[in-house]
């Protein structure tokens, strides 16, 4: 048969291992294909830095690589523009893509399938999603005649890698995130992981196809870790929990008034959960559907091979599409639930309190919880010279009547402080 022409955009560390691996398992691939596949060209910015290429693949010229005779545009090159120009305009020609770009799908998403869909090309994205792990697919075929009613997962490996050490040794944030940058684990400039952007988009995606519903980025809410301290830590451990950046999305309501919840943040989780023994750079997402019950994913969230192999198993799919005439799934948004805004949630908290240690202290602050209709679930009360630490956690509760709770009680004159304010996940409320 004629060879599946592929184009390829970006070479960093997963397109040269997309290019080695297409020219060393060439043969099985086209035995699994049908047809030999062809990697045409390499577009990247600056030619002449890519040694570990044939230099004849290389060009500086995207749109012309394009606009060539391929059948496949596969895009690791990340960000907006000018990839989602380039897929665009590939997708309209009948040119079937497969991504890796979460931000580009959790704001552009709809763009990208009414493109497909309006050609009959196929649009595949495994690896813009905890990398090697196989979730996407299993979560829009695989699933596809369940309901899914929860997925929750470690999808950042940057932050739970430093949040693992945070905990296994004492550090604090500052110190924990340098010792990443020096081992590889965060990037030079790592404020899409530690501030949560890189989980929020990933969190979009996921809660899109898990609940038929187009969620974009800004529609998750989103905290990272930089405020976590070893305090925190400490006060989780006493609770039995561990601390995780978690991307939660739910769907939530009663039949006929569902909404979708989507929210990145850290949480104290339960360490019965089976999430919390996920250390390292390492992913994992739990998922819950009526049917089928509960599903764990877990597996090498990042890295140039991982995800290479998540792209070529995209390929491999598309690429058998083409050769069968069939094409892959489409977008699944027919239940366009609405999304509940974050004051709506209810979760559980762990509030901990700097107070003055005298009679009545916890008398004035749980008439506050009253107030807001907050039920407290524990307290730990803890004297030292001149206050006290005052550690409170709550049933579930919204969380706009947390946050009106906490702004009420900074103002008891018998609070120094509110040390921390953190979710717990896990556990029965």
């Amino acid at each position: 048969m004629n060879p599946i022409k592929v184009a390829l955009l970006g070479c960093g560390t997963v397109g040269s291992e997309i290019a080695r691996l297409l020219d060393h398992h060439g043969e099985d691939l086209a035995a699994r294909i049908g047809a030999p596949v062809e990697l045409t060209g390499i577009a990247v910015r600056r030619p002449d830095r890519h040694r570990e290429v044939r230099a004849d693949l290389l060009t500086a010229d995207a749109a012309g690589l394009v606009a060539s005779d391929v059948d496949i545009v596969v895009e690791v090159i990340g960000g907006i523009e000018p990839a989602r120009t380039l897929l665009l305009d590939s997708l309209r020609a009948n040119k079937s893509v497969v991504t890796a770009n979460k931000a580009l799908l959790a704001e552009h998403g709809a763009d990208l399938y009414a493109a497909a869909d309006a050609s009959g090309a196929d649009l595949y994205f495994e690896a813009a999603v905890a990398g090697a792990i196989p979730l996407v697919r299993p979560l829009r075929e695989s699933l596809a005649g369940d309901r899914i009613t929860r997925v929750m997962g470690i999808v950042n490996g940057t932050t739970n890698y430093i949040l693992s050490e945070m905990d296994s040794t004492g550090a604090g944030y500052a110190e924990t995130l340098e010792e990443a940058s020096r081992l590889g684990y965060a990037e030079a400039d790592p404020t899409a992981d530690v501030d949560g952007y890189d989980a929020a988009s990933k969190a979009a995606i996921l809660a899109s196809i898990a609940f038929h519903t187009r969620v974009t980025a800004s529609d998750v809410h989103r905290e990272g870790i930089s405020s976590v301290t070893p305090s925190d830590i400490a006060a989780a451990r006493a609770l039995g929990c561990t601390i995780k950046l978690l991307a939660i999305c739910e769907r939530v309501g009663e039949p006929g008034e569902e909404h979708v919840s989507v929210r990145v943040h850290p949480a104290m989780l339960s360490k019965s959960h089976p999430l919390a023994s996920v250390g390292g750079a390492f992913n994992a997402v739990f998922v819950q559907a009526d049917a089928a019950g509960q599903l764990m994913f877990y597996g090498q969230g990042a890295g140039g091979a991982p995800t290479a192999s998540a792209v070529l198993g995209d390929l491999v799919a598309v690429a058998r599409n083409r050769v069968a005439g069939g094409r892959g799934p489409r977008e699944s948004a027919y239940a366009a639930l609405p999304v509940r805004p974050i004051g709506k949630v209810s979760t559980r908290y762990h509030i901990s309190l700097d107070v003055a240690d005298r009679a009545g202290v916890l008398a004035s602050v749980a008439e506050v919880f009253a107030k807001h209709d907050v039920s407290i679930a524990a307290v730990r009360q803890e004297g030292r010279v001149g206050d006290a630490s005052l550690v409170i956690v709550t049933h579930a509760a919204p969380d706009h009547a947390l946050q009106s709770t906490v702004d009420d009680v900074r103002q008891l004159a018998v609070v120094h402080d509110v040390v921390s304010v953190m979710r717990v996940e896990g556990e029965q409320s």
